[in-house]
């Protein structure tokens, strides 16, 4: 949903950007490095549990088939040099191998989220703190995954492999993730009509 925000078009409703975030705060101040590709995979991670878990996108971003993808490509976009997200989060260089990392620039403030939003932070910093982009990559990309079905199935996936393409403009449904299951799908549904 694209929304007016001081004089030009916003990607993300207020809500949405209020909880991306904060989101991105949180997982700057409780994971290691967080630079853009660690960050961008860790927000899909947090989308793919929420839906198997409940039904409900936690970000509800809208994500794209690319070779170090899942990607939100405006988000991928205002990772480089923030300026949708600047009141959130900034991108400085470390001291190591002069690294370019996200920080964030506010305290963690939690009334977008639900108390199983709060869980799942939680769990995906606990579990992937110390957690390379390049190994979380892996984990994305396996071949049980949105991404690698999706990339199979519109015959792009040897060109990704192969750095013969970097992006594509095909579409991941995260409804994907719950097919077979009717009560998630139910839930799914309404929260889309409602949305």
């Amino acid at each position: 949903m694209e929304s007016l925000h001081y004089g030009f078009y916003s990607p993300y409703s207020k809500e949405q950007k209020e909880k991306l975030g904060n989101t991105l705060v949180y997982l700057c101040k409780n994971v290691e490095n967080p630079t853009k590709t660690k960050l961008l995979k860790l927000l899909y991670i947090l989308d793919e549990m929420s839906m198997k878990k409940c039904g409900i996108p936690f970000l509800d971003l809208k994500y794209k088939v690319w070779k170090y993808g899942p990607v939100e490509t405006d988000l991928w976009v205002d990772l480089n040099d923030p300026t949708i997200l600047a009141e959130y989060i900034e991108r400085v260089s470390t001291s190591v191998h002069d690294k370019r990392v996200l920080k964030a620039k506010k305290e963690f403030v939690d009334d977008e989220f639900t108390d199983l939003d709060i869980e799942l932070l939680e769990q995906v910093t606990q579990k992937f703190r110390t957690t390379t982009a390049k190994e979380l990559s892996k984990i994305t990309h396996k071949p049980s995954g949105l991404w690698y079905k999706a990339a199979k199935q519109n015959g792009v996936l040897e060109f990704l492999e192969k750095e013969q393409i970097n992006t594509t403009e095909l579409n991941l449904n995260l409804s994907d993730l719950i097919a077979g299951n009717e009560e998630l799908q139910d839930v799914y549904t309404a929260y889309k009509e409602y949305h």
